[in-house]
């Protein structure tokens, strides 16, 4: 995420997991691996989610 930089969403966290190697399951089996660790990277702090009900987010502010 870092290195892309911009905003990220489920499509655009899949797309870059599977991308690296780490596109296990079907697609519903590879967005909600996704969706998890993007809120577990939101709960951590190391990014922040835009707007609430929102799969949008982008790294946190150092």
């Amino acid at each position: 995420m870092r290195a892309l930089g911009g905003t990220w969403d489920t499509r655009r966290a899949v797309t870059a997991l599977r991308d690296a190697g780490h596109g296990d399951g079907d697609q519903r089996q590879q967005e909600k691996r996704t969706c998890r660790a993007l809120r577990d990277l939101a709960a951590t702090g190391v990014i922040a989610t835009g707007v609430a009900d929102s799969d949008i987010c982008r790294l946190a502010e150092r």
